[in-house]
């Protein structure tokens, strides 16, 4: 059976193969809390997912959940749109371009029309003019952790992580993925491409799985 080395490095945007999370994610949190579960550098890629049904978010560095925290998105008529976003501009102190120069420390700006991470007020419920506001000290650390570029997805109520595959992959019969931190656990079967779901943060396949030496 053929087997597919991943590199996890850089966000790239296909179908979806669910991957399970190390980590319990079911943590209580009062409104305004936060949790990091790893502290110190990130080794794996970053990337995030915020539930507009659930009110939070979760951070991971490859497969891993390391952060959880307590959201505020957009309250009715300022709905925070789900999507797919690349971090595209960070400014420690900033202030809103729209909404009565409205501070918002440690801004990291998703969309170029008003849609970003802050730290802000966190009722435990949608409250924003369409920001997703953050805990203050939580927003402090993310904004040290992410690059110009990380991925942000926000979906309606999924918070798992997942891996996404390019259909070129997914095309090859019998595949299995393994990726190179895979001693944890057994190799993934690929399903069939029917099977993926749409809409998940996608980690990048390295071009050098489709060398002839790893291409059997």
């Amino acid at each position: 059976m053929p087997k597919l080395l991943l590199s996890l490095l850089a966000p790239l945007f296909a179908l979806a193969l669910p991957v399970q999370a190390a980590v319990e994610t079911e943590i209580a949190l009062a409104p305004g809390g936060y949790r990091w579960l790893e502290e110190g550098a990130v080794n794996g890629p970053l990337y995030m997912v915020i539930s507009i049904e659930k009110q939070r978010v979760h951070v991971y560095s490859g497969d891993r959940l390391i952060g959880i925290a307590s959201v505020s998105t957009g309250m009715k008529g300022h709905r925070t749109p789900t999507g797919d976003y690349p971090i595209l501009q960070k400014r420690q102190w900033h202030r809103s371009n729209l909404y009565s120069n409205a501070p918002m420390p440690f801004m990291q700006r998703l969309t170029w029309d008003g849609i970003a991470l802050h730290a802000g007020h966190n009722p435990g419920h949608p409250a924003s003019h369409g920001c997703i506001r953050l805990p203050y000290a939580f927003a402090r650390q993310l904004f040290a952790l992410t690059k110009i570029g990380t991925p942000v997805e926000v979906t309606q109520a999924r918070l798992n992580a997942a891996l996404k595959i390019d259909p070129l992959v997914l095309g090859d019969p019998g595949s299995t993925v393994v990726s190179f931190d895979a001693g944890k656990g057994p190799a993934m079967t690929l399903p069939p491409p029917d099977a993926q779901e749409d809409g998940a943060p996608m980690l990048e396949i390295d071009p050098a799985i489709f060398t002839p030496r790893l291409r059997r």
